[in-house]
């Protein structure tokens, strides 16, 4: 997480929170885009632009926490906060992501060592597809989770996924 919240420092250096602008089912997609190039590089085993799959579960980790932030605050028309601000809402939600994953990996005993990579990709697709149906019905369920739950899920997917890959 602290590798994550670096490069999201970054970017926020260089483009500042121009991410503000961006409606919930467009950082849904964003995610999409991210998750199946995971997923086109898994099964290809070559990629023709010089990044792997570890920078894209960075960018999933990333965008789902703006996701959080988004689904909070709404989206605007113009940049309404400080870099300041933005570092202090990523931080907040990804304690709150950190301390979910405790809670499941208390739960189910650390499953997530035993699976492959490559699951945490199809759970991330997965999550992905249920977050656009929810999108779809305005947000609501019946007796699912929200769309927050699938952006904290498709975090924690993707610190595995990082732990996995850190390990290799």
């Amino acid at each position: 997480m602290l590798k994550c919240r670096e490069v999201f420092a970054k970017k926020l250096y260089d483009y500042g929170p121009s991410w503000r602008i961006l409606r919930p089912q467009s950082v849904t997609d964003q995610l999409l885009i991210k998750a199946k190039r995971i997923r086109s590089l898994e099964v290809k085993g070559v990629a023709m632009v010089d990044e792997g799959i570890y920078p894209e579960f960075q960018a999933i980790v990333n965008y789902g926490i703006v996701g959080l932030i988004q689904l909070a605050k709404g989206y605007v028309d113009t940049v309404d906060m400080t870099a300041d601000e933005a570092m202090t809402l990523y931080d907040q939600y990804a304690e709150t992501a950190l301390q979910l994953m405790l809670r499941k990996n208390h739960d189910y005993d650390e499953a997530w060592r035993s699976m492959r990579v490559s699951s945490y990709t199809d759970f991330i697709l997965t999550k992905i597809n249920r977050t656009k149906e929810i999108e779809g019905h305005d947000g609501q369920t019946l007796v699912s989770e929200g769309i927050d739950s699938n952006y904290l899920d498709m975090i924690n997917y993707s610190v595995f996924g990082l732990i996995k890959l850190s390990e290799q």
